[in-house]
């Protein structure tokens, strides 16, 4: 079962975008509009015919890459490359939340879906990059995306994570279920769209919308 209280946590699991970072940053847009241009090239479809496809690939394999691996058989390295070399002026220094992280007990490691080279740039540009001490990305899980169980073991085992011990903090609610049935407490960050919000259920055990203050309040 989760901690009784999150000041007992042993171990922060934090997902990369739009968790550490404000959605508002509308950083994803970038991301997602690289992924339209990929296929576009790729599959040589029009703008339309392109989002089109890459939302179906995202909703039925979980990731817009795993889709266009299984179907399309798509490198995903070259995926992954193109579609992170974005613009991250958006992203501000985040001094509060670089200032939390140095006084909140625990280990702190990154659980994303994105690549490793992604999340370095993301967390370096925030200044904070010095509080996390691994890195489970897309790639060490094999390209299979949260919220499939398997990464949650993988990178439990490849991190040195205790889940009863653990506090995993996510954008996307239904990402946060494997975790809770691990028995890690969770919270959830809404991003404002509605596919965060899907899977909303009672494995959510807090929700905050600014993380710096949230985990300054843990005591």
């Amino acid at each position: 079962m989760a901690p009784k209280t999150l000041s007992a946590t042993e171990t922060w699991v934090f997902d990369l975008d739009n968790t550490l970072y404000p959605a508002s940053c509308r950083l994803f847009d970038q991301i997602e509009a690289k992924m339209r241009a990929y296929i576009m090239d790729h599959l040589a479809l029009d703008g339309e015919a392109a989002g089109a496809l890459k939302s179906e690939l995202f909703h039925r394999h979980g990731t817009t890459m795993k889709g266009l691996m299984q179907d399309h058989g798509v490198d995903p390295h070259h995926f992954l490359d193109f579609v992170h070399d974005i613009d991250l002026s958006p992203l501000d220094a985040a001094p509060a939340l670089d200032a939390v992280l140095a006084g909140l007990p625990g280990r702190k490691v990154i659980f994303t879906n994105g690549s490793t080279m992604h999340a370095e740039r993301v967390l370096a540009r925030l200044g904070i990059a010095g509080h996390f001490d691994g890195i489970f990305d897309i790639v060490a899980a094999g390209f299979t995306p949260k919220p499939e169980v398997g990464p949650y073991l993988a990178m439990a085992t490849a991190l040195g994570v205790e889940p009863t011990r653990a506090c995993m903090v996510e954008d996307m609610a239904r990402n946060l279920l494997p975790a809770a049935e691990m028995g890690m407490a969770t919270v959830w960050i809404p991003n404002g769209t509605d596919w965060g919000a899907q899977g909303q259920g009672d494995h959510i055990h807090h929700v905050t919308d600014d993380l710096a203050a949230f985990l300054a309040a843990i005591g």
